[in-house]
């Protein structure tokens, strides 16, 4: 008898969705969705997914992924969300089925261990500059999630002048190299806050602060206006969260609109899409920075997309000693609570002098813990965004 599926089922777990995946030798695999702002979308995709999946053999995890993706030739990130869950299960599985570590079943590994960058934060520019020298202080050499616009609450009303809102944010990366050196990289996030003509201004005035990169100065919506951006700046530019294809990021690519791709791991089709992508930007000159706003599984994932790609710069990688990076940064105040996202798994990562430590069991490296469905109820995300103080729309 063959390795086969038998069971595909969903965990909504806290703000997280999972996908456990039985085979019929006992053998399990875990996945996490990318898509953290319609989850519940993501959880019925993957329940239609479940119905061609049941009887097949795991392995042939290329062949599914072909198959879930073209079936219909929808798209989007929701349906992405679950076949990246998905596929990263298939890794799981395959890691396990043969006695390896995922990224040393793919190709054996191009490093040991991962660069990582600190994510900062801060509500104040004495919180960010104070959240930069705590990372340089625990060793790390790079600090990321940086926003120069500050961490302020989405319920708040903006309201700056044009010159306010570049002048301070330049004058937050001046504090924040004056009190870190020039030892320390820094990786601005601009959380898509820009217009293109703002973002070269401020490309411009924070040039001698020597970012590592811009993280999505505009919306990602049309390439062309990046690419506008990216050529008219000497600062180099990150993007790709928000988009999940390899032919999107081939579009980026050939018009030279970033330096560095920003892939998100549970979107972009788990393991297997990532390094598609990866691979497409190797042939460009560009390096991959994996995006992590999610659990230790995720982490995981990305670590061994990481571990088995030449053109790996640095691994995002939020405090899994708090509460999810989405959760904090895209929701109310109120909705903070005392939680862990390490208390939900059986691994995290370990990281000495900014560069964390690959898992070693065989498969993803990860599982979840003990019954946390119930341990840790589901909250479905509330939609909340920024507004002016004119009550128009803040992109973030």
């Amino acid at each position: 008898m063959y390795l086969k599926f038998v069971e595909v089922s969903t965990l909504r777990v806290n703000t997280f969705l999972y996908v456990r995946i039985f085979t019929n030798e006992g053998i399990t695999g875990l996945g996490e969705c990318g898509a953290w702002g319609y989850l519940d979308a993501s959880a019925e995709v993957i329940t239609t997914y479940r119905d061609y999946l049941i009887g097949k053999d795991p392995l042939e995890i290329e062949h599914h992924w072909q198959y879930m993706y073209r079936a219909f030739h929808f798209r989007g990130a929701a349906i992405m969300g679950a076949l990246s869950a998905i596929d990263i299960a298939l890794w799981d599985i395959a890691g396990k089925y043969y006695g390896k570590p995922i990224s040393k079943l793919i190709n054996g590994g191009c490093r040991d261990k991962i660069r990582t960058y600190f994510h900062t934060c801060g509500a104040s520019t004495q919180e960010l500059i104070d959240s930069c020298v705590n990372a340089k202080n625990q060793g790390y050499t790079a600090v990321g999630h940086l926003n120069p616009f500050l961490d302020g609450p989405r319920t708040e009303r903006y309201n700056l002048s044009y010159v306010q809102m570049i002048e301070q944010a330049v004058d937050r990366v001046r504090q924040i190299r004056e009190a870190i050196g020039y030892e320390i990289d820094i990786c601005l996030e601009l959380h898509r806050r820009l217009k293109p003509i703002e973002a070269i201004v401020f490309a411009q005035k924070v040039e001698p602060y020597t970012p590592m990169f811009l993280e999505d100065p505009i919306i990602p919506d049309n390439f062309d206006d990046m690419a506008m951006v990216a050529n008219r700046i000497n600062v180099p530019v990150a993007t790709g969260e928000r988009i999940h294809t390899i032919q999107e990021y081939s579009m980026l690519l050939n018009r030279n609109a970033l330096a560095f791709a920003r892939v998100s791991v549970c979107l972009a089709g788990g393991i297997t899409g990532s390094r598609k992508i990866a691979a497409l930007a190797e042939a460009r000159g560009v390096q991959i920075v994996p995006h992590n706003p999610l659990s230790p599984v995720s982490t995981a994932a990305c670590m061994h997309v990481a571990a088995s790609v030449e053109n790996f710069a640095i691994q995002e990688l939020p405090d899994h000693e708090l509460p999810s990076t989405t959760e904090r940064y895209s929701g109310a105040p109120d909705m903070l609570k005392e939680f862990k996202t390490s208390s939900i798994v059986t691994w995290t990562p370990k990281v000495e002098n900014g560069y964390a430590h690959m898992p070693a069991e065989p498969g993803l490296g990860v599982d979840l813990s003990g019954d946390v469905e119930s341990l840790f109820p589901y909250k479905r995300k509330a939609l909340l965004t920024m507004q002016h103080v004119d009550g128009s729309i803040i992109d973030q």
